[in-house]
């Protein structure tokens, strides 16, 4: 558990990082950040879970995904009172594990018709040169980061969802969760 636990702290920089909007991945500072417009962060978080439902249905297959709810974290250099972004990091394990062989492939056939553009697709640096892709959805304002750990014990498939930067409407304030 503590080694997941950090590698999960590992990988959470580095897929903030990627997915800030892959688009803005040569940008020389994070006040590039793709704005995703004025919203509560209640609401972003909803558009989050709505998003990460979507992808959860791409994915075809019985299985599990723990329910963990969005996250808010401030955007790059803006005003951390004004602007933030909301994330959603999950795990999908089908039930069972040979189902995942093909999942990549097809959520990266499929992502494009639901308006994805997928960035990047291939294996990390990883010693287990795990196979990820990251896609982003402008219409959405949000970009997906999907590693499939065929080598952990069951294999899954992570997700982080990530917006651009929210600003907070005139006299709300960022909520934290």
């Amino acid at each position: 558990m503590k080694t997941k636990l950090g590698a999960l702290a590992l990988t959470l920089p580095t897929a903030l990082g990627i997915l800030v909007g892959c688009r803005v991945a040569n940008a020389e500072n994070h006040d590039d950040i793709p704005s995703s417009g004025v919203s509560t962060s209640s609401d972003a978080a909803e558009d989050a879970k709505k998003t990460s439902s979507e992808l959860y249905n791409l994915i075809g297959l019985k299985g599990k995904a723990p329910d963990t709810g969005p996250g808010v974290k401030e955007c790059g250099m803006k005003d951390p009172d004004r602007y933030f972004q909301i994330f959603h990091s999950w795990s999908f394990r089908p039930t069972s594990p040979e189902q995942l062989e093909d999942v990549m492939d097809q959520l990266k056939s499929q992502l494009p018709k639901q308006g994805w553009e997928v960035v990047a697709y291939g294996p990390d640096s990883s010693r287990n040169k795990n196979l990820g892709l990251t896609a982003d959805n402008d219409a959405k304002k949000f970009s997906v980061n999907i590693i499939y750990q065929a080598k952990d014990n069951p294999p899954n498939l992570n997700f982080f969802v990530v917006s651009g930067c929210y600003l907070v409407p005139d006299g709300q304030k960022i909520e934290q969760f």
